[in-house]
């Protein structure tokens, strides 16, 4: 079992030639899974892709936020002088005082609703208030709490609050984005194995037109020396002429269809093309069509349990059951549990009211509950209204892909079979065309056929050679279109996917 670890961070192909240099050589072999290793290495199409479950994770990390404690801190200080004043016709002194406060707190939530708040405030106060004229009151003092707030959820924001909803989507987006990944992989390996057998074919295809090429020239060079000797007209090898100039564009043609072909090969495979550039693809695998037995059942099958997509519309619809869960508790009233308990502490300094702290003689303590209640509650119950419409939606379009699925694998399997049928049919066709030329020409070296039905025959094997390796390479094509039809092309070809 070849495994292809998927990281978010890291993606490598578990084969032994994942690891390449960076020197390409001018010629290459390759056999189909050397191909898949080094799309799974370097294709961009997967490179791209494969981030979306590193963002998704961090998204999710970042919805534990929601949780994370917060600790404040604050100091002020206050002078005040309240002025002189007259009273009766008496001038009477002014108080002053400085005054220096601080607070400091710890609070949050927690994944079952509660909020908390560790609190703690003290202060001092120094200065002097007038009693009589020119004689004042010295003032000093110090007093301060520290004490622990909790507030319960017991109807709204009890089983599901923001945090949790954006949580558990986020969750979910991160499994969709995996099914993401696993889907681009499998595009990118059945674009590899089309492909690689296009290029098969595109080769085979050169040789078949040289081939062509070769027996129009071998007929132009036995018809010339037939005009030689007299027994042909001159006139009559123009007609193998301009076979020769057919089969040579035909031949110019098909080189190209074989550039193109190992282009498109080498697209997919690295994501430094100019490095491929001059590298000529060599396959290893020859096109070959093997028997398989299909179960449309058995694909059926695989494809409800296997397709990215699919999988994907139904992560979205469990997203929208999550979120119909929190619309539904945001119709409760907000009942919350509320209590805190401490201690208090006074003196005439800072250190007097935190030994009274340390001496924990000064408790205080509430404890009660407090209801809120919308009149009309519109905003949820409409929320509530348009999620449930599309959860209905999601789960119509739920079918629908299922539905397109059955068709899409109903009709992949039966162009499977079809490309078989023609595998042998094509070669059935190309075994007559070569016994109908060559009795063809036997009559043609004894004066009994024209050049005209000589060439025409030609003619007909070229194309009978080029439909069967058109059909081999069809029906190898068929095979990882259906798989990927199934979401069973890693199974197919023996890789294993982790994401980690």
């Amino acid at each position: 079992m070849k495994n292809f670890g998927v990281a978010l961070f890291l993606f490598t192909a578990g084969l032994a030639a994942a690891a390449q240099t960076n020197a390409v050589p001018a010629a290459r072999e390759m056999s189909l899974p050397d191909c898949i290793q080094q799309a799974l290495a370097h294709n961009l199409d997967v490179q791209i892709q494969r981030y979306n479950p590193q963002l998704s994770l961090f998204n999710l990390n970042s919805a534990y936020g929601g949780y994370d404690p917060t600790f404040n801190f604050s100091g002020q200080h206050q002078y005040n002088n309240s002025g002189a004043e007259f009273q009766n016709g008496q001038r009477v002194a002014g108080s002053q005082y400085n005054s220096d406060t601080y607070s400091s707190g710890f609070n949050g939530g927690t994944p079952w609703g509660m909020t908390y708040d560790l609190f703690g405030n003290v202060s001092s106060t120094a200065g002097r208030n007038p009693v009589t004229n020119n004689i004042f009151f010295p003032i000093q003092n110090s007093s301060g709490q520290v004490g622990l707030s909790l507030t319960q959820p017991l109807l709204k924001n009890f089983w599901i609050d923001s945090t949790r909803l954006t949580i558990r989507i986020n969750k979910n987006r991160l499994q969709y984005s995996e099914q993401g990944v696993r889907g681009q992989i499998i595009t990118s390996i059945t674009d590899v194995e089309n492909a690689y057998y296009e290029l098969i074919y595109a080769q085979e295809n050169v040789k078949v037109q040289q081939e062509a090429l070769d027996l129009a020239q071998t007929q132009l060079d036995q018809d010339k020396q037939r005009v030689q000797i007299g027994s042909m007209s001159p006139l009559d090898v123009q007609q193998d002429e301009s076979q020769v100039a057919t089969s040579r564009a035909n031949l110019i043609s098909a080189e190209n269809a074989l550039s193109i072909a190992e282009n498109a090969l080498k697209n997919l495979l690295t994501d430094d093309y100019a490095q491929w550039h001059g590298t000529e693809i060599q396959p290893t695998a020859t096109l070959t069509a093997t028997m398989q037995l299909f179960d449309l059942q058995d694909s059926w099958n695989k494809g409800m349990t296997q397709r990215p997509d699919l999988l994907q519309s139904r992560l979205n619809v469990e997203a929208q059951g999550i979120q119909l869960k929190f619309y539904k508790n945001q119709l409760f009233p907000a009942l919350d549990l509320i209590g805190s308990y401490g201690f208090n502490g006074a003196g005439r300094q800072f250190g007097d009211t935190f030994d009274q702290f340390n001496q924990a003689d000064r408790p205080f303590y509430t404890y009660g509950a407090q209801l809120s209640m919308p009149l009309s509650n519109i905003g949820p119950r409409n929320q509530l209204k348009a999620g449930k419409v599309s959860l209905k939606q999601l789960l119509l379009q739920l079918k629908q892909l299922e539905q397109n699925v059955m068709v899409q694998i109903d009709n992949a399997v039966k162009q499977a079979q079809s490309s078989y049928q023609s595998v042998e049919a094509t070669r059935q066709a190309r075994i007559y065309a070569e016994a109908a030329l060559d009795a063809e020409q036997k009559k043609y070296a004894v004066g009994k056929s024209t050049t005209f039905t000589v060439l025409q025959l030609q003619n007909n094997l070229t194309a009978a050679r080029s439909q069967e390796i058109r059909s081999l390479a069809d029906y190898n094509k068929a095979l990882a279109n259906l798989a990927a039809e199934e979401g069973s092309t890693l199974e197919r070809n023996d890789i294993k996917l982790e994401m980690k």
